[in-house]
């Protein structure tokens, strides 16, 4: 039997990482992460949790930590957030190009300058690219879940990727939800003990993280893009035994209401739920509006993206973060990318979004998307700038 409870999410995330048995975890705090590193360390201190707890002086020596446990053969897992993302970047690299199954948080926080401590998604969006898997969770129960999930297809054999789970600073990170926390006996039967491919082991030396000159450095950009894009089977595969086991599941592309839309709004994270307060006012009202959230980001779903606006005239993208001299935001762009190849493609307006964590409410949805009709020809805008 699961049990239902109310529970901020930073807690259920740190108590999701206890039942998976992480071996590993280091972690230096910073805001809005803050408070699942802190209960993690209570829970390895009290006993409750057999792990080491490595507290660094840095989020570079932390994830410099998750390699070396992770190549060693442990369970490793870190979060972080922000400025401590951007100290980290050059490990976080270095740890997919490495094909490392470690698990991180990314409480999602503004880059500077100005000083921000509050939501918007330009930390994970600066490293896009790095060859992680990546997902964004919408509530606090989508958080709990992916961290076996997240886990379960790190590890993977036919996967071996570091896999990292968004979630919107103070959002999600800071607010009381109702959680389902899984009994320890369906984690262990989804989650089974790590047992790594290859491991750093002076009874049987490997070489790992060798110099690559330019002879070789193309080929393994190439082996590690082709392996990254054939984990998407075994991503659907483990959310899919996932439902079957606690009747929560998951796809790549989120729906709501897009049966018969000629507008679709587009989101990631936490505000789908409040775009989708927004899709029904609109709906009462007799408007043909939808909802696309993108749960998977990295590998990105085409197929499943164009499936899901097939057949609407608007597409508007709702991005948080800034693509400074670009065509808008990082997701337009991508969605841009997605729609490009077919011959009967929706016009796509974006609007750039809660910034600096300034809110959004369904109102504000409801006038972008009259907004967007609006206009005509491929446009964006930076919403909510005050005159």
């Amino acid at each position: 039997m699961a049990t239902r409870v109310g529970m901020e999410v930073s807690i259920a995330a740190a108590e999701a990482v206890k039942q998976a048995n992480a071996d590993v975890i280091a972690a230096y705090p910073i805001t809005p992460q803050t408070h699942i590193v802190e209960h993690l360390s209570e829970l390895v201190n009290n006993g409750e949790l057999d792990a080491e707890f490595v507290p660094v002086e840095s989020e570079h020596s932390a994830m410099s930590v998750c390699v070396g446990s992770s190549a060693a053969g442990a369970r490793a897992f870190t979060c972080t957030s922000s400025q401590g993302l951007a100290l980290m970047s050059e490990i976080v690299y270095a740890a997919a190009s490495l094909r490392l199954p470690i698990l991180m948080i990314l409480a999602n926080r503004s880059l500077n300058s100005p000083l921000s401590i509050w939501n918007d998604h330009s930390d994970v969006m600066s490293i896009r690219d790095c060859g992680w898997i990546q997902v964004f969770a919408e509530n606090g129960q989508e958080v709990y879940d992916h961290v076996f999930i997240g886990f379960r297809v790190a590890e993977d054999r036919n996967v071996l990727n570091p896999f990292m789970i968004n979630i919107d600073g103070f959002i999600l990170t800071h607010v009381i939800e109702p959680v389902e926390l899984l009994e320890q006996e369906v984690v262990d039967r989804y989650l089974p003990p790590y047992q790594p491919l290859y491991r750093l082991h002076p009874d049987s030396p490997v070489s790992i993280g060798c110099f690559g000159p330019p002879v070789l450095f193309t080929e393994a950009k190439k082996a590690q893009n082709e392996a990254f894009c054939k984990t998407m089977p075994y991503i659907i595969k483990a959310w899919q035994e996932f439902g079957d086991l606690t009747g929560r599941y998951y796809h790549p592309i989120e729906t709501y209401r897009t049966e018969e839309a000629q507008t679709i709004l587009i989101t990631q994270g936490s505000l789908g739920e409040t775009a989708s307060i927004a899709i029904d006012m609109m709906r009462e009202k007799g408007e043909p509006v939808g909802l696309v959230k993108i749960r998977l980001w990295r590998p990105f779903p085409f197929e499943e993206f164009r499936k899901a606006v097939r057949g609407a005239e608007l597409v508007v993208v709702m991005d948080r973060a800034v693509s400074y001299g670009g065509p808008g935001g990082p997701l337009a762009g991508e969605i841009r990318s997605a729609l490009y190849p077919q011959e009967d493609h929706p016009r796509v307006v974006n609007f750039i979004i809660g910034l600096g964590g300034r809110d959004v409410s369904p109102e504000d949805f409801v006038q972008m998307a009259q907004r967007a009709k609006a206009t005509p020809g491929q446009w964006y805008e930076i919403y909510g700038v005050r005159e």
